[in-house]
């Protein structure tokens, strides 16, 4: 099941277990289930202690257990966790075998604490690169506490399961049989969430820190260089983020940014974190600024109640996938609309599925769609497709794509999940109906401004407007990335925007405080 390679670097890593783990498999008759039995077969050759059992019971089949012996195993893996989750089994191995896990200590005591009985189940597709985050988090909670329990559900491999409880989206968490939550979630998110009184604790402890010399707001790659190019004046910098990383940790292949030739959003998010923890900067991630209150020294509201205060403010909060914001839209998300074919399109293997948009993004969607579902129609508003020459050269060479231009989507339909769309033809003003089970929306950004509506300067489209140093229109307040009006929204650029932003913030702070 594994090669020589895969082998050797999980030996290597097997032989941190600080104590005997126990393999229990549950299986059925299937091929599916030989290649686990496979699979297994090949860890407990790899450490003397690592056992297997396979006389499982587990109602899910075929399925594993990660344990210790004579106890309860609490992670299970209804799948074969290779591709995106192969280090999630990897992780659970070495956590449930005592290897320290590299989270702060403060949060997994957190964990250990916390009361009651949680079973999570998390559904996954294998080429879903935001599942692995939350199936990682999940189990090693379950490590920690014994009153959490967690499985890995690949939905393509239970297909059942799938359609009995309607999902169409991953990753789906369920808890206690009930939904939980949608799309990727951090460590810090899931505890947040379970742990009622955390959001008071929080405040008090934001509102008591000491007034920042720069306070950035956003963790992208904008905030990201902000905060780096601030702390290396050695100045006081703090960062409020809703979610470090931002919009990157959604994106899959990045092959434009300059010097490394590809990489993936969330292993270059994980980069900017590392890279702004190098410095003495204070990470206030899980928090959503919804106020700013200018004066000498500016005031940040948070929506946990608390208020941060800086002399300086970084505008960095980027922006959001836009909505078609036409009826059955919002109703039917991640019940047929979704907004990421790499993390859902395997939900729609088989199926009649549409992408809205003809740009770049788009264009790239319904190219990757064609080789999983059965058909792939892409509505485009214009009269023509905006994406580059070769990525439309490439989809009209596809036979199961129809590609229909100068289409207004004016609906979503739907019973209990999509089941069509309705779209009126510019040219002719018809209406028409196209029978689906899936809409893919890839129809650009909007900017995360609402919260700063009559504070700062904005333009038509919500983008904070700024002159050539980041400045905005009020005083010791600047902005970078994708939420403002500079062109062209690009990882790249909004790096260089971060860092253009936080000198302009030192120079005005040099320049306020010096005598008259």
């Amino acid at each position: 099941m594994l090669d020589a390679n895969i082998q050797n670097q999980l030996k290597a890593y097997l032989e941190k277990l600080q104590q005997p783990i126990e393999l229990v498999a549950s299986y059925d008759d299937s091929a599916r289930a030989q290649e686990m039995r496979g699979l297994l077969t090949d860890i407990i050759a790899l450490s003397p202690k690592v056992s297997l059992r396979e006389n499982g019971s587990a109602p899910l089949r075929p399925s594993f257990a990660v344990g210790r012996p004579g106890e309860a195993a609490r992670i299970h893996f209804a799948g074969i966790p290779m591709g995106h989750e192969f280090t999630s089994l990897v992780l659970a191995l070495l956590q449930t075998g005592g290897h320290p896990p590299k989270v702060e200590a403060e949060l997994i005591e957190r964990i250990r604490t916390l009361p009651g009985t949680f079973r999570f189940e998390t559904f996954i597709s294998l080429s879903c690169h935001n599942c692995p985050d939350v199936v990682q988090a999940l189990n090693l909670m379950a490590v920690l506490n014994p009153g959490i329990s967690h499985t890995m559900i690949d939905g393509a491999l239970f297909q059942g399961e799938v359609d009995k409880r309607q999902i169409m989206a991953v990753p789906t968490v369920f808890l206690n049989g009930e939904p939980f939550g949608q799309g990727r979630m951090t460590l810090e998110e899931i505890v947040a969430r379970i742990d009622t009184g955390a959001a008071a604790r929080d405040a008090a402890k934001l509102s008591a820190r000491d007034t920042f010399d720069v306070l950035v707001v956003g963790g992208g790659p904008a905030g990201a260089a902000a905060a780096i190019y601030a702390a290396r004046k050695g100045i006081r910098t703090g960062v409020v983020a809703e979610r470090f990383g931002g919009q990157v940790l959604d994106t899959l292949a990045i092959e434009n940014f300059i010097s490394v030739k590809e990489t993936e959003g969330p292993k270059l998010a994980m980069a900017l974190e590392q890279h702004v923890r190098e410095y003495e900067v204070d990470i206030m991630n899980l928090q959503r600024a919804v106020g700013l209150t200018p004066g000498e020294v500016h005031q940040v509201t948070l929506e946990n109640g608390a208020t941060l205060k800086a002399r300086a403010v970084i505008l960095a909060t980027g922006a959001r996938w836009r909505e078609m914001n036409v009826p059955g839209e919002r109703e039917f998300r991640g019940k047929g609309v979704a907004y990421c074919p790499h993390c859902d399109g395997p939900l729609f293997k088989g199926k009649r599925v549409a992408v809205i948009g003809g740009g770049n993004s788009g264009v790239e969607a319904a190219i990757d769609l064609a080789g999983v579902v059965a058909h792939v129609t892409l509505l485009e508003f214009g009269d023509a497709l905006r994406a580059d020459a070769v990525l439309q050269k490439k989809l009209y060479s596809l036979a199961n794509v129809t590609v229909i231009k100068s289409a207004q989507t004016t609906e979503v339909t739907g019973t209990d999940k999509v089941n069509g769309l309705l779209y009126t033809d510019r040219t002719s003003g018809q209406s028409h109906r196209i029978d689906l089970e899936g809409i893919f929306v890839q129809i650009g950004l909007l900017p995360n401004t609402d919260f700063l509506k009559g504070t700062v300067e904005t333009s038509r489209f919500g983008e904070i407007v700024i002159d050539a140093k980041g400045q905005t229109s009020v005083p010791g307040v600047f902005a970078a990335g994708d939420c403002t009006t500079v062109p062209y929204k690009q990882i790249i650029i909004a790096m260089g925007e971060g860092a253009k932003a936080s000198l302009s913030a030192f120079d005005h702070l040099i320049r306020s405080s010096a005598p008259a």
